[in-house]
């Protein structure tokens, strides 16, 4: 993944619906109301119940069964704190539901309390649990159908009635009862995996969005480093050039308070880059896009040799990949090393710069016949160096499977190589 890819997903993270706002939008607009209000479904759920069992209501009120009617408006009020307490209501609603069977075998609600607590259990609780209360509310009242050998008195007084007619009936029943509980803990088996689809899909988002944001910020602090870093040193190595030649050659200073500038103002406009990810005033997205650098690197050479360093370059086979990330890599590796011989080397005559390109793979060197300590070294306290300039380069080679290597050069002075690998016409690996 190229650094303009890594940019483009940290932005998308922050520029996007977050997962839990694409989940209310998935819902609907009947689903997102009753989810933010849980008791109005909980009213919704008792009046269903109520419906379902208000043939019953009417018929045991006309017949006086008073009794039948209140317990199952005991089963309706217990369905209320089926959230808080699925078990327990389970308990009370399968007892409740045996109880109104006693006294009337032939209501038109049988079973339906259950319907609703064994949902509750199975969207709260684990799986195995569910099936356990499933089977142990539901087998009771089955098999008090099963046995139970009584009719609707207006069926006795039917005639040719097929033989074993209350058996098969029952069987029937017993068989409706199962299956519908059955249905009911399914769906709210179903629910719940959703839920823990859903949970497991927002927090490997929100870890995403965490690694974008860590990935943004070590891609920020990278190129904050290498601007502040290297316009800082150059900066401070034109003002103490000036103020040398200033008497000797007014021209000559002018010059150099001319490439002061120049790199001040260049300096400025990178750091408006960078933080423009951060903050943009204008309220238009902020560029996220690299500078163009592959065709800086003769601009960066001259402001180099204003500030002293006794600079060649020289180039070999074709050009760099013509990609902004590519070309940013590689003229920070550049820069970053042409800073550290700025800041560290002392007694320079000369200071190499080679970039070769074979094919896919792109060397950086960098070498000097100086003395004096790098970066980490014991004389580099005190000094504007931060320690963190070939870690760096090697994070930014890493994005191309490259390497930076730093050391005491062959001849003296501070070598640095980089290899850098594109892959670009081939496709990213």
């Amino acid at each position: 993944m190229t650094e303009v890819s890594q940019m483009k997903d940290a932005s998308a993270t922050t520029a996007d619906a977050s997962f839990a706002e694409i989940t209310q939008r998935r819902r609907g607009r009947i689903r997102r109301y009753f989810y933010k209000r849980p008791r109005a479904m909980d009213a919704v759920v008792i009046l269903c119940y109520v419906l379902l069992a208000l043939p019953t209501i009417i018929s045991s009120i006309i017949d006086g069964k008073w009794l039948v009617v209140a317990i199952l408006l005991m089963i309706a009020a217990a369905l209320f704190f089926r959230r808080q307490f699925p078990l327990q209501v389970v308990l009370a609603v399968a007892l409740l539901e045996i109880a109104a069977t006693i006294l009337n075998p032939w209501g038109s609600n049988v079973s339906a309390g259950l319907w609703f607590a064994l949902y509750a259990v199975a969207s709260l609780r684990k799986r195995r649990l569910a099936l356990v209360v499933f089977a142990a509310a539901s087998l009771p009242l089955s098999l008090l159908y099963l046995f139970m050998w009584t009719s609707p008195s207006q069926m006795d007084n039917l005639q040719d009635l097929p033989e074993n007619f209350h058996l098969i009936n029952n069987i029937a029943t017993a068989a409706s009862i199962m299956l519908s509980n059955l249905l009911a803990t399914g769906i709210g088996i179903s629910v719940r995996q959703r839920r823990e689809h859903e949970a497991e899909i927002a927090a490997w988002a929100a870890r995403t969005t965490q690694l974008g944001k860590v990935t943004e910020r070590n891609r920020i602090a990278r190129e904050m480093h290498d601007v502040v870093a290297h316009s800082l040193t150059v900066m401070i190595s034109l003002s103490d050039g000036a103020a040398v030649v200033v008497k000797k050659d007014p021209d000559r200073a002018g010059e150099v308070l001319g490439e002061l500038s120049r790199t001040g103002r260049a300096a400025l406009a990178d750091m408006r880059r960078v933080l423009g990810v951060l903050r943009d005033d204008s309220g238009r997205p902020a560029p996220l896009t690299p500078l163009e650098s592959g065709q800086n690197l003769a601009k960066l050479m001259d402001g180099f040799r204003t500030a002293g360093l006794p600079l060649h370059y020289a180039h070999a086979g074709p050009g760099l990949p013509a990609d902004p990330a590519f070309e940013l890599t590689v003229y920070r590796i550049v820069q970053e090393s042409l800073t550290n011989v700025l800041r560290y080397g002392r007694s320079l005559s000369r200071v190499d710069v080679q970039v070769a390109r074979d094919g896919d793979l792109v060397t950086i060197d960098v070498y000097d016949d100086g003395r004096g300590t790098r970066e980490g070294g014991s004389e580099s306290v005190g000094s504007l160096g931060t320690g963190q300039g070939i870690a760096g380069m090697n994070e930014r080679a890493g994005i191309y499977a490259g390497i930076v290597t730093a050391g005491p050069g062959k001849r003296g002075g501070w070598a640095v190589h980089a290899e850098l690998r594109w892959n670009g016409e081939k496709g990213e690996s």
